[in-house]
């Protein structure tokens, strides 16, 4: 897989390999560790990575009201990575007092995803970069 540019196929066999790796109880490196966490939080994916030929053929679109589970998940990992690294800076105080305050790092997660995906739709709409600060200030506004 293709790490920083992967396709959508790419994504989502990483996301289906991972889980029969998981539920056929193989090893798994630490990305696939982290991944399969995730995955474990969202049973409603459940059926959907354990069919791979299925999952590779859906399409989600806003129109269907269906939320995209690659998608989901891939901010998962995503945000857990910017926790990590404390990228931008702030990032990780912001989301242990907005786990504290609702109670789960899965739902500040759920909360730090609708701030990710604003700044990054306003960036693609403006045709410029993310602003790692226009983020940070979003995510402070949840606290």
């Amino acid at each position: 897989m293709t790490i920083f540019n992967p396709t959508r196929e790419e994504v989502r066999r990483f996301f289906c390999d991972t889980w029969k790796k998981k539920t056929g109880n193989h090893i798994l490196d630490p990305m696939e560790t982290l991944a399969s966490d995730w995955m474990i939080e969202h049973p409603e994916y459940h059926d959907l990575l354990a069919n791979p030929e299925d999952a590779l053929e859906q399409d989600y679109t806003p129109e269907r009201g269906e939320a995209n589970p690659f998608l989901h998940l891939s901010m998962h990992l995503s945000i857990s990575e910017q926790i990590s690294i404390n990228q931008p800076p702030g990032i990780k105080e912001v989301a242990e007092k907005l786990a504290a305050k609702l109670g789960s790092m899965h739902e500040a997660q759920h909360q730090i995803m609708e701030c990710l995906g604003q700044v990054m739709w306003e960036a693609q709409r403006e045709g410029q970069p993310l602003n790692p600060e226009k983020y940070l200030e979003a995510l402070k506004k949840l606290i």
